[in-house]
């Protein structure tokens, strides 16, 4: 597995926790103040990108174009928040290596200088700039959609065999007997022929018989159609809110 340096090109790259569930993108690296090893990369997570986390850099590994941590994200998901902006503390850095349940040690990675590196302000106040207010934050709930597969749905023509019966009308000739007697009527051509002798009279008798023929005949056309509905569904989570709190003696403005 190739080292993960600072040359590695870590900006805008996705990353995936320890079973390869996506994170989220990293917008900028932490290193070691010591060796200057990436130790912490500022990744964009949430469902619309706009939260800010600190994950854990070190022992990460290239999964084609993402790289994959050796932690999960739940644990991003609920990380201490810290502010992203210049140096970390030793306190938020130990916190956050507490959090991840990871050793921490004062030798070599005691703190990590963001990038670019520049002086955060406290959030109690800072006694170089004069502010001696405090900034109370809460976290809002944003809630979207996001268009999955749910299943799929496919049209399947088969073929089944039925048996038709039907009863179909033939005809048949028969040979049916006539005698007629001999009168002054026929009696000229019943003495035509000799007068003793044998003869042959043949009649050729036809029946008629049932002819079957198939033809194939369009009967209905089906299609696929699709209609949205919508269904409203309930969103539970928990968001953090500071509160301000004072401690000492406290006097009345007048």
């Amino acid at each position: 597995m190739p080292e993960m340096t600072h040359a590695y090109n870590f900006e805008g790259r996705t990353v995936i926790d320890d079973s390869g569930e996506k994170i989220g993108t990293i917008e900028e690296l932490y290193t070691d103040a010591e060796g200057g090893q990436p130790e912490w990369a500022l990744v964009h997570t949430g469902l619309f990108g706009t939260k800010k986390s600190l994950v854990p850099i070190r022992g990460a590994s290239p999964v084609g174009e993402d790289v994959q941590v050796r932690v999960a994200k739940d644990d991003v998901k609920n990380a201490p928040q810290v502010d992203p902006e210049g140096a970390l503390s030793e306190a938020e850095e130990r916190r956050l290596f507490e959090h991840y349940g990871m050793p921490y040690t004062t030798e070599g990675t005691t703190t990590a200088q963001g990038q670019p590196g520049t002086q955060r302000r406290a959030s109690g106040g800072d006694a170089e700039t004069g502010d001696d207010a405090m900034t109370r934050s809460e976290e809002e709930l944003r809630v979207g959609t996001e268009r999955r597969e749910r299943g799929r749905v496919r049209l399947r023509k088969y073929v089944v065999t039925e048996q038709v019966q039907t009863t179909v009308p033939v005809k048949r000739e028969e040979v049916r007997i006539e005698r007629e007697p001999i009168t002054d009527a026929n009696v000229d051509q019943a003495m035509s022929g000799p007068e003793i002798a044998e003869a042959e009279h043949e009649v050729v008798l036809h029946e008629e018989e049932p002819v079957v023929e198939k033809r194939v005949v369009p009967k209905e056309r089906v299609r696929l159609e699709k209609d949205t509905e919508t269904d409203e569904r309930q969103i539970s989570e928990e968001v953090r809110k500071e509160r301000i709190d004072t401690e000492g003696d406290e006097r009345s403005a007048s």
